[in-house]
């Protein structure tokens, strides 16, 4: 943590009491430390003691002795802005483009990545509208510190607790050791379905959200890469850091990835795309004229078996497999098959896992023979566990 610049927001929260920890053990480290707090952060740890431990003054109003304090160049100045503890309110108003403190100004202009580590009683966390922040934030491209689960300060138990400062310094250590990792690197992630249309108004389509793939492209920009995300038809917001290539049917994705491949060093097909396609569309809405009605279609084009044909050897492509039956044996079958160099796969037999879920199972295999077995996560860590294993496999 040498030499990096770290801005500290700390919003109202009995958690704040953790956040003088995380300042202490940053300094000792090395880092630069300045901080911010909201008005309602004072009523839980002393502006005193934090300027204190960092050696700098303690913000939390535009305006001190007539003298401006620049939000802008807070934003610009620091490696990584860190919102811990991160509070209901301030969530909201995060989520919304609200700006009526300095914190939330600094928030809205910086050009650095910014970390949140929420923390609050487990029936906010767990209330609609704090989700729908929650995943507004992580769209705009933010990262967030899983809550943990505990004590909390209502005398409840149960989730919504702050992470502990030893796992916030050992995130603020992974994100500053992976950034680099894949600099240089151009990768294509497909994400979401396909809709193949039968009339104006009709199509068919599966039940992916698009999520899984969405965030092994975050993932793999965290990393230090270059993403270009061939995304089918679904309502996920993605961060402006990632190239956005939208599509609707199977033919439409096939030749997105047909065009971007040959410029990739990796390329990660997670979409759920269409295996048939109707042979016919309709030019006019079909009308309801009989009890029955049949449907003539025909296979789509197979983008990981295309891809597989015509990969070089310094590159690597990595296949799904979402399977309900004799799960090892079918994705085993894929990797040989599409002559892909990983598989991930999905079982919809395992809870939590699959279509619309914001938690994963998977395995991976490995052309090498290798398998990797991972535990329910969020789908989050999940492409931290695909990207991480991308990266060792391209280190051998």
């Amino acid at each position: 943590m040498k030499g990096k610049k770290i801005l500290i927001g700390i919003t109202g929260s009995i958690a704040a009491y953790k956040t003088v920890l995380i300042v202490r053990n940053l300094i000792k480290q090395g880092a630069e430390v300045k901080i911010i707090m909201t008005a309602a952060a004072k009523d839980f740890v002393t502006p005193l003691t934090l300027s204190t431990l960092s050696k700098n003054p303690v913000l939390a109003d535009f305006s001190i002795d007539h003298s401006w304090s620049n939000h802008v160049m807070l934003g610009r100045w620091a490696d990584i802005f860190v919102i811990a503890p991160l509070s209901c309110n301030t969530l909201a108003k995060m989520a919304n483009g609200l700006c009526d403190n300095l914190l939330t100004a600094v928030y809205l202009s910086a050009t650095c990545p910014v970390v949140v580590a929420p923390a609050m009683d487990e029936d906010m966390w767990h209330h609609p509208s704090t989700k729908i922040n929650m995943d507004k934030i992580i769209s705009y491209g933010n990262h967030v510190i899983e809550v943990g689960s505990g004590e909390l300060a209502s005398g409840l138990t149960g989730e919504g607790r702050m992470a502990e400062p030893e796992e916030i310094i050992q995130w603020l250590q992974d994100f500053f050791l992976s950034s680099k990792k894949m600099k240089g690197k151009k990768v294509l992630v497909t994400a979401g379905p396909t809709n193949e249309l039968l009339d104006p108004v009709r199509f068919i389509g599966n039940y992916s959200s698009g999520k899984m793939g969405v965030a092994i492209a975050k993932e793999f920009v965290n990393n230090g890469a270059e993403v270009t995300l061939v995304l089918g038809p679904c309502s996920i917001e993605v961060p402006s850091t990632i190239n956005v290539v939208s599509v609707v049917s199977a033919e439409q994705m096939f030749d997105a990835c047909k065009k971007h491949f040959s410029e990739m060093d990796i390329a990660v097909m997670a979409a759920a795309v269409a295996d048939y396609t109707p042979v016919t569309t309709e030019s006019e809405k079909i009308k309801k004229s009989s009890n029955t009605f049949s449907l003539q279609l025909k296979k789509t084009k197979d983008i990981l078996g295309y891809l597989g044909s015509v990969k070089r050897n310094d590159q690597l492509l990595v296949g799904f497999a979402l399977e309900t039956t004799n799960e090892k044996e079918n994705a085993l079958g894929k990797l040989q098959s599409k002559n892909a160099d990983l598989i991930v796969l999905n079982s919809l037999k395992d809870e939590g896992a699959g279509f619309g879920y914001n938690t994963n199972k998977i395995s991976i295999f490995e052309k090498g023979g290798k398998e990797f077995h991972f535990e329910k996560k969020s789908k989050t860590d999940v492409a931290k566990d695909i990207v991480n294993t991308i990266i060792d496999l391209q280190s051998k």
